[in-house]
């Protein structure tokens, strides 16, 4: 079969059709792009806003009508939370909801394939990841989340904690390292609660991951500020540790946070930070605001905005706070309205750009270690300008006139300047 992914979402949502990819691969049917007459689509979606819902229904409409031959796969959260509405769009031969994910790439072939196995087998995980135009892997290590935050309709959909076992997902992580790639992103939706229905914890997985694999570049991906193991930093000394932490703290007002039923509290997540900056030479500490959240004040906004610059955020990820059915926050009083969320969200934004560029300069003149992932033809002269990141994961470009090709390439690289929110850099 020809099989095509794609999806909308969080970092999770990728690690999953990664390892779709890869099982698709290994049993032999061909991945292609969408304009290659697939015979499967393949779609995970996305339920965390009402935002995400309209999409996830318009990709599936979409999709249907580009490819109206193929057999359409839907799953993810939005497909979980409505299975009635899902089933009932044109063109969805089946869905499969997140209890089944694991087992998609078996029911998908055993429903909409009149071949049990195929043909010709490839290699497993031979081209899945690069046919894709990734250099990066994100591996998902648990699902589910215990906590119930009072605007988050993911820990519905997604269920309880549930956790790889550690072997696993170090053979996972090997065999991708074999077929060429170089760096891995650890995803899942409690990352801080790996472990716990397993008796481990993320300590031991990552401290793991650094003994019995040699992958160049480890990323940990959102990581909730409470649930950090004890001496989880100390993790980042081994340099293959890329220092970049990114801690979702959604507002800076502790009332705001205990109306959104959050474990941290701002002198907790202050703490935090100030021994991450302290152990971690170069750290990049990024998070998440949500803007707007019901009764929030202006004082309790002079609160967000006065912690967010105290913090001096490497980047930020800025919601606007909208209602989202199924959740507790939905039907809490004093509702924000529309005008007053724009202007705060615009005042953030503009205090974000700023610490965002006034991090990046200070790797002005400094050396640093970069992954590229692309390579394009922009300029007259024929000259090749390749982007990639930093270990701190910042955006990267550099310049040349050679002809070598450096994606997926590691180079270590001056940073000469900052242009328009990308480091400016020169191969050593």
């Amino acid at each position: 079969m020809r099989v095509h992914l794609k999806t909308l979402g969080c970092r999770l949502n990728e690690a999953e059709i990664e390892s779709w990819a890869n099982d698709f691969s290994a049993r032999g049917h061909a991945l292609v792009n969408e304009d290659q007459s697939p015979d499967i689509l393949v779609l995970n979606t996305c339920a965390v806003t009402q935002g995400a819902v309209r999409k996830s229904r318009q990709l599936i409409r979409k999709t249907h009508k580009k490819n109206p031959k193929a057999k359409l796969v839907v799953s993810g959260c939005y497909a979980t939370l409505n299975e009635d509405e899902t089933v009932s769009l044109d063109g969805v031969d089946l869905l499969i909801n997140n209890r089944q994910k694991e087992q998609l790439v078996d029911l998908t072939i055993e429903q909409l394939s009149a071949e049990t196995m195929p043909i010709i087998a490839t290699e497993p995980n031979e081209v899945a990841l690069f046919s894709r135009g990734r250099q990066r892997a994100f591996i998902k290590v648990q699902d589910g989340c215990r906590y119930r935050c009072s605007f988050c309709i993911v820990t519905i959909a997604r269920g309880d904690e549930q956790s790889k076992m550690i072997d696993d997902i170090v053979d996972e992580i090997n065999t991708i390292h074999q077929q060429g790639i170089s760096e891995i992103v650890i995803t899942g939706v409690h990352l801080g609660g790996y472990g716990s229905d397993i008796n481990s914890n993320l300590h031991e997985l990552v401290s793991t991951i650094l003994e019995r694999t040699s992958i160049p570049r480890i990323r940990m991906g959102s990581l909730e500020p409470w649930d950090l193991p004890a001496d989880f930093l100390t993790l980042f000394a081994n340099t293959r540790l890329m220092p970049h932490m990114h801690l979702p703290m959604q507002s800076g007002s502790d009332s705001v946070l205990r109306r959104m039923s959050r474990r941290c509290k701002t002198d907790e997540f202050k703490a935090l930070v100030a021994e991450a900056r302290r152990l971690i030479p170069r750290i990049n500490i990024t998070s998440d605001i949500i803007v707007g959240f019901p009764g929030e004040t202006d004082e309790e906004w002079r609160q967000t905005v006065n912690f967010v610059e105290e913090m001096k955020f490497g980047d930020l990820h800025i919601f606007t706070y909208s209602p989202r059915d199924g959740t507790k926050a939905a039907n809490m009083p004093g509702q924000v309205a529309n005008d007053i969320k724009k202007q705060r969200s615009k005042e953030l934004h503009l205090i974000a750009e700023s610490l965002k560029k006034s991090t990046m300069e200070l790797l002005v003149g400094l050396t640093v270690d970069v992954l590229w992932e692309e390579s394009r033809n922009l300029n007259e002269d024929g000259s090749i300008t390749t982007s990639g990141y930093t270990p701190n994961y910042f955006r990267v470009k550099t310049t040349r006139t050679e002809s070598s090709c450096l994606t997926n390439q590691i180079n270590t690289c001056k940073v000469m300047g900052v242009e328009n929110g990308i480091l400016k850099a020169e191969l050593v």
